[in-house]
């Protein structure tokens, strides 16, 4: 299988931008649900007072992660509200005092084995910091560590306009290979590798610097064509090696693990204080002054492009994330969420969508997919509710990058529909599970 993707313009104008840090805002919604799982449930109650690091949401099953007051303040309500893809879960709201007073359980873990290390990564609330949201512990505690021959670093930040894990590299690189110190104590695995775009020279010659002082560990230079930082590319790019269809990148013998990710880690354990703060990327052609900004989890984004000098013309659109996988949001009130790592606010003439026309065949779509998927047949399949032909295509393997609609001349919304072709194939697939367990 060969991948591919497709060149974008950078647009990484805040690569030089050193952190801001945004003053308290006013108050905080800190949502429950911030990762893929199971959400936390909320353990405070309407007037309590909290402080900085304070547990306020449990988490609940297996796939969770807990959620910590990112201020201090009192507890003004715990309502419903609508976050990352339309998705409705509590949230704490919190009104602040403006001391940032540290919870007094704030201290660092003891972590002497590998049971150990994996249980501070679950106490910490730390989830893929690079958008995926994905609680890290799970993909830390492997069964067996045996297995873990590679652990690749995710440096590639391949979206446009992000630059937050590049000031990861740049101004937290000693938490990284902090982080990396620990990986190789309790995983032991054979090699660790930085994998980084090319188009990111300062970060790349701080790891190449840092990396001579650390044995078995390389930074890869790699061409800057997105989706880089796909977890699939990734490990091929790097290793070499091919994620089998429903496998994981341990499944090949690697874990990849996002670089501010890892930093946050290693932070946490030295530390004691747990996520409650993210550096995000603001930016966009309707903000005045783009900036990175570090903001306390729970942010009202508005806050954010307030810190920025507002906007330049009113903004008609405004993203989670990059212009390629970036969901919009429903307003400038939500939140700053533990995988916010960018919000991008575009003017109009980037925020429309061009008038699609009809397909022309052209195969476009089939030689930029990273993963060498039929977009033209997953779009008729769909329309055509050939549930059966979706699993054939492997509809569900779809990273939903992007690619084919960046590149078809027909201004097709093709990874709209490979969207919902998944969605009808995965509830297909449950129902036939749900048939087959009675």
């Amino acid at each position: 299988m060969r991948l591919s993707g497709v060149k974008l313009k950078h647009r990484k104008h805040t690569s030089d931008c050193v952190p801001q840090r945004l003053p308290v805002p006013e108050y905080v919604v800190i949502p429950m649900a911030m990762h893929i799982g199971k959400p936390a449930n909320p353990i405070v109650k309407v007037g309590q007072r909290v402080t900085v690091g304070q547990l306020i949401g449990e988490a609940e099953g297996f796939v969770s992660s807990p959620v910590y007051s990112s201020v201090s303040g009192k507890v003004k309500k715990i309502s419903t509200v609508t976050v990352y893809g339309g998705m409705k879960t509590q949230a704490v709201e919190i009104e602040t005092d403006g001391l940032q007073e540290v919870c007094e359980t704030v201290k660092p873990p003891v972590v002497n084995d590998f049971d150990s290390f994996v249980k501070a990564i679950k106490d910490s609330g730390i989830t893929g910091l690079g958008g995926a949201g994905f609680p890290t512990f799970i993909k830390i505690g492997v069964k067996d560590i045996s297995m873990a021959k590679a652990v690749i670093i995710n440096s590639a930040e391949c979206e446009p306009y992000i630059t937050s894990d590049t000031r990861t590299m740049l101004d937290k690189a000693d938490y990284i290979f902090k982080g990396i110190d620990l990986v190789q104590k309790y995983l032991e695995p054979n090699d660790v590798i930085i994998g980084i775009e090319n188009n990111k020279k300062s970060s790349i010659a701080k790891m190449k610097e840092m990396a001579q002082t650390r044995a078995n560990v390389q930074v890869k230079v790699l061409p800057a064509i997105y989706p880089q930082g796909g977890e699939k590319v990734l490990v091929y790019n790097t290793i070499g090696k091919i994620i089998p269809k429903g496998g994981l990148p341990i499944d090949v013998g690697a874990i990849v693990i996002n670089c501010t990710t890892l930093a946050a880690i290693a932070e946490y354990i030295e530390t004691g204080m747990p996520l409650v703060e993210k550096c995000v990327t603001v930016d966009g052609s309707a903000v005045a002054e783009p900036k990175n900004v570090i903001a306390p989890i729970g942010t009202p984004i508005k806050d954010l492009f307030d810190f920025c000098s507002g906007f330049t013309t009113d903004p008609k659109k405004v993203l989670y994330g990059g212009p390629m996988m970036g969901i919009a949001v429903p307003s400038l009130e939500a939140p700053v969420l533990k995988m916010t790592n960018a919000v991008i606010a575009m003017d109009e003439k980037d925020a429309k969508l061009p008038k699609p026309t009809a397909c022309i065949n052209c195969g476009e779509c089939v030689n930029h997919c990273p993963l060498k998927l039929d977009p033209r047949n997953i779009s008729k399949a769909y329309k055509l509710n050939l549930v059966e032909d979706l699993k054939d295509l492997c509809a569900d393997l779809c990273m939903e990058c992007g690619c084919c609609s960046y590149v078809c001349p027909a201004n097709r919304p093709i990874v709209q529909n490979n969207k919902l072709a998944k969605a009808k194939l995965n509830e297909y697939l449950r129902e036939q599970k749900a048939k087959e367990d009675k």
